[in-house]
């Protein structure tokens, strides 16, 4: 006679004593797999939560990054630190530096948590050439990632592994244009070596680090420039202001000469036949000055700088005065070092000179010469009074042209980097749907037409496992979420490899086109191979699933046909959808396909018979269709 339990369920009025013994052994079994249950979901939610704390932690330091590069595009001090601080503290490294390179030698302009000891050697050894095998010289080279789980089993440990203790490291090129700017390197101290993930998160620091490079460069010559412009603007009118007084004019000249050209002091001289005199001098020494005072008018020292200037009419430019003319009263009594002296001309004829000098060798570059020479050609137009006013009215005009053109370029700089923030929010929201190579076409175009309703023809794929309702109806919901997870990744790799545009995915359903929004040349056969490349992936997975109980299969149904594509949904969220009978002829040949396989219409079989072997399976009366459709499975490539 049976009875039920409390449970429910029916057990016999008397059980066994071997029964008993049986479900009191079994008993400690059932805890142990809802223990190893609990355990899982646990693992599960820990996963996640790590994988979302990660991620949020990502997406906040390049925020960080990006605000920086806009409010301070020039400070980059400020921005290299920041980025390295990010990317040793992201990865769970030890201490980073952050180098520059120069085209030979290495700069550390960016430290993270170095040890003492460390920082100590680096600024005794300054700027340096890597020694080959190191990481450094690896990534010169190569221009390529270096990552080494352990320096101290590497032939060359390194700077960083003798002094700083390095075990773990990681080098990732900074590059512009494929040119090696500098090279960003993270350490542990521990044998643990980096992920993928998180070399890939150092490589995009690294990509911002040029971004901020970039932008500075780019600042810094509108600030030099500005800053000509406004020394230009001073001349003008000191000039304009002092028509018949030399004087303040040239003494403009040469004190925004020396200020923008960095120099140490300056002197400008007027010709008096054969000889030169002082008409002034900015920053002079005292002991050069009183030299000059006693020679007064006197004719240039034969192979002197002023002397080429006076005979060749051209720009000279002497790079250390005391490798060539020691003896120079500047280089002797002024301490000069680099040197140029730029001729004042009218019409052809030397009408004086202006020479500016550095008490160290640093050579000007062409835009300071180019800069001096624009004054010595005011100082010129100064002379000339009787073009003086036309020719203030004409620079003035230009100067407000010119100043316009920089406030425009400076908001164009601001945009830019608003706009590099845009593309990064635009990606993201564009690859929850669209494969990675899609969404860089579109963001590549420049707009978003692709996505815009439009009508073309297209190859769609269907694809779901036989069996999963069951399975979900009778299995821990945990279970399920770890197979699904398990199906969705191995069809997805696929997918993108395969460039199909993933349209929708619901529970076990998967619908993927062809054709759009990136044109494909023949889409039925390209959808076939993926269907086949599936049914392998899948093959060894439901193998698997087997041995764990689960009786699943995986079918597909492909159509060819046209169909209505774009975008649907609500703003925050968008899905790109595919409309019309041949996404219905695709669900339904799928809902039809037997386990393993893959059930293709005529117009799919038109397309790929010459490559892909089919078998016919007959005449199928689908659902929504209005007339019996044949189909064939595709047994495999020819």
């Amino acid at each position: 006679m049976k009875r039920r339990s409390k449970s429910g369920d029916e057990t016999s009025k008397s059980s066994p004593p071997k029964a008993a013994a049986a479900r009191g052994r079994n008993a400690p079994k059932a805890g142990r797999n809802r223990g190893a249950s609990i355990a899982g979901q646990e693992t599960v939610v820990a996963r996640v939560t790590q994988e979302r704390d990660e991620a949020l932690l990502r997406e906040t330091a390049n925020a960080e990054i990006l605000r920086l590069i806009s409010k301070s595009p020039g400070d980059l001090e400020l921005v290299f630190r920041t980025i390295l601080e990010n990317a040793t503290r992201i990865c769970n490294a030890n201490f980073g530096t952050l180098f520059r390179f120069d085209g030979k030698n290495f700069h550390p302009v960016a430290q993270f948590n170095t040890p003492k000891a460390l920082l100590e050697g680096q600024a005794r050894r300054g700027p340096f050439q890597p020694s080959p095998g190191t990481a450094i010289e690896h990534v010169m080279r190569t221009k390529q990632v270096s990552h080494s789980a352990d320096k101290a089993t590497d032939p060359v440990p390194g700077f960083f592994a003798e002094i700083g203790g390095a075990r773990s490291q990681v080098a990732v090129p900074m590059l512009k244009d494929d040119s090696l700017i500098g090279v960003i390197v993270i350490y542990r101290q521990e044998v643990r070596p980096f992920t993928d993930k998180q070399i890939e998160l150092v490589k995009n620091f690294a990509a911002q680090a040029v971004i901020a490079i970039e932008n500075a460069r780019l600042l810094n010559e509108l600030r030099e420039s500005l800053d000509q412009q406004t020394a230009t603007s001073e001349v003008l009118r000191v000039i304009s202001s002092s028509p018949g007084d030399l004087e303040p004019v040239f003494e403009a000249m040469l004190q925004n000469s020396v200020r923008i050209c960095e120099a140490g002091f300056g002197q400008m001289f007027l010709c008096q036949g054969d000889n030169v005199r002082h008409v002034a001098t900015i920053g002079v020494p005292t002991t050069l000055v009183e030299f000059d005072k006693r020679r007064g008018t006197f004719q240039p020292s034969p192979g002197g700088g002023l002397d080429q200037a006076m005979r060749t009419k051209q720009v000279v430019h002497i790079a250390d005065l005391t490798s060539e003319h020691a003896s120079y009263p500047p280089a002797r009594l002024g301490g000069a070092r680099s040197y140029i002296a730029v001729p004042m001309l009218r019409e052809g004829e030397l009408v004086g000179a202006i020479a500016i000098y550095r008490q160290e060798v640093r050579p000007f570059t062409d835009r300071q010469i180019a800069l001096v020479t624009n004054f010595a050609a005011q100082a010129v137009i100064a002379i000339e009074n009787t073009r003086l006013l036309n020719e203030l009215r004409e620079r003035t005009a230009q100067l407000e042209a010119r100043s316009q053109e920089i406030a425009k370029l400076n908001a164009q700089l601001e945009q830019r980097v608003a706009d590099q923030v845009g593309e990064i929010e635009r990606m993201s929201r564009l690859r929850r749907f669209l494969p990675p190579q899609v969404a860089d076409l579109i963001v590549a175009s420049g707009g978003e037409r692709q996505l815009e309703s439009h009508r073309r023809e297209i190859t769609a794929l269907f694809c779901d496992l036989r069996g999963f309702t069951g399975f979900s109806e009778s299995s821990d919901p945990e279970d399920v979420m770890t197979l699904l997870r398990q199906y969705h990744a191995a069809i997805g790799a696929i997918i993108i490899k395969y460039s199909g545009t993933l349209e929708r995915y619901a529970g076990d359903g998967v619908m993927v086109v062809f054709n759009d929004p990136v044109p494909v040349d023949n889409p039925a056969l390209q959808a076939v191979r993926m269907a086949l490349d599936m049914r392998a992936a899948l093959g060894a997975l439901i193998e698997k699933w087997r041995r764990l109980g689960h009786e699943l299969g995986f079918g597909i149904g492909i159509a060819h046909g046209y169909a209505t594509l774009g975008t649907i949904g609500f703003e925050g969220r968008f899905d790109y959808a595919a409309i019309g009978t041949v996404s219905n002829v695709a669900s339904r040949l799928c809902d039809e396909a037997k386990p393993g396989q893959i059930l293709i219409s005529s117009r799919v079989l038109m397309a790929v018979e010459e490559a892909i072997a089919v078998e016919s399976v007959g005449d199928f009366a689908l659902k929504g269709i209005s007339r019996p459709l044949a189909a064939y499975n595709v047994v495999g490539v020819k």
